[in-house]
């Protein structure tokens, strides 16, 4: 792979490293035909981002002969290559990106002004294709404004501010702060802006909804946007399936899917895993990818002990877990986008139930013969 990006575009790339450095920890390179590609994901699976950069984005692009080469790096090492971004514009010429299969080796070559050269070697790993498939245009619901618009509506909100809720009307946008509903809301502070259809570019309301995702993520793509002058798009149907937002060019497309808290049923219960209980088949991510952090079996119950000594302990150590169990983190039920990676298979958890039970009654067998004895 060898690819050339000169003048402004320079200072492109390196806002796509930073915006994407909001999403997750590692940035997932892949060299395809339709351009170079660079993806992340945040560790609990629930947002994605993907920029796609096309071959007429850089000066001269060259994949790679192996089309199944993808690899994948801690992205702040790559962020630091393009950690000024003052200083890109005023003393960076072009930046050229190579790779060396033989040493594992991204090279990374900033050509500056007055001929100095800054040469990068970058470590990384081979891995799987790391991809979303969503359909932007099955959607419901499409609004598309201005970066402007947007920054100024969420700067109304503070840094902290984790969650935003987002309705929509026939005519009109709504945006709030999201309040926890064991929140106090006497101390709880409630913000919320109002939008007119007017002030969007394009306003097309299928269905009155209201969707509650992450801000964070939006205010990384919105930093890209204002930079490039380009309108945001944002895609999105009832609660629990994804939000997309998009900013599209002639030479690059960027995609971030976020997903959104899924409402509770009143009469269901409450489940005890959000993930295990997230209703996926509304927007199924397929997903295909290695070495991700992540859940990768369901833990089974120890074995008790057998001493005599400690027979009056399994009570009180039943009580201190469910107790554990009951403090733990609340229950968001925030939609795992790429669960298939995370979750077992659905053969595996009647095995592990099966093991739980044999080891129970064994314990149980090997108390009552002491008893006996």
């Amino acid at each position: 792979m060898d690819c050339v990006a000169t003048g402004g575009n320079v200072k492109v790339l390196a806002k796509a490293i930073h915006s994407l450095s909001r999403i997750g920890e590692e940035l997932y390179l892949e060299p395809v035909e339709d351009g170079l590609a660079l993806r992340s994901v945040n560790s609990s699976r629930s947002a994605f981002a993907c920029f796609l950069l096309s071959p007429l984005f850089f000066q001269r692009y060259q994949a790679p002969s192996d089309q199944s080469f993808r690899c994948k790096m801690p992205i702040k090492s790559v962020q630091a290559v393009f950690k000024s971004l003052a200083s890109l514009d005023r003393s960076v010429e072009k930046c050229r990106i190579q790779l060396n299969s033989e040493k594992s080796r991204l090279t990374i070559t900033l050509h500056c002004k007055h001929g100095l050269l800054k040469t990068h070697n970058l470590s990384y790993q081979d891995c799987e294709s790391l991809q979303a498939v969503f359909d932007k245009g099955s959607c419901a619901n499409v609004l598309q404004a201005q970066p402007r618009l947007m920054v100024d509506t969420v700067l109304h909100f503070p840094p902290s501010l984790e969650e935003v809720n987002l309705s929509v009307s026939s005519d009109r946008v709504w945006l709030r702060n999201h309040v926890e509903d064991d929140a106090d809301s006497s101390r709880a502070m409630l913000t919320e802006l109002c939008l007119s259809s007017e002030e969007f570019d394009h306003f097309a309301v299928g269905s009155q909804t209201s969707v509650t995702f992450c801000l964070k993520e939006l205010r990384g793509l919105l930093v890209f946007a204002e930079s490039s002058g380009l309108p945001v798009s944002m895609y999105f149907d009832e609660p629990g399936g994804p939000v997309i937002l998009s900013v599209t060019d002639s030479v690059l497309e960027a995609n971030f899917v976020l997903a959104t808290l899924s409402e509770d049923s009143p009469d269901s219960e409450q489940p005890p895993d959000d993930f295990m209980s997230d209703n996926m088949d509304s927007f199924l991510i397929a997903m295909e990818t290695s070495e991700l952090p992540g859940l990768s079996h369901v833990p089974t119950s120890p074995p008790r002990p057998t001493n005599n000594n400690r027979k009056h302990s399994f009570s009180e150590e039943e009580e201190e877990e469910e107790e554990a169990l009951a403090e733990g983190p609340p229950n968001k039920k925030f939609c795992s986008l790429f669960f298939g990676s995370v979750l077992p298979t659905p053969s595996q958890l009647p095995n592990q139930t099966m093991q739980s039970q044999e080891m129970l009654a064994s314990d149980s067998e090997d108390e009552n013969q002491t008893e006996t004895s």
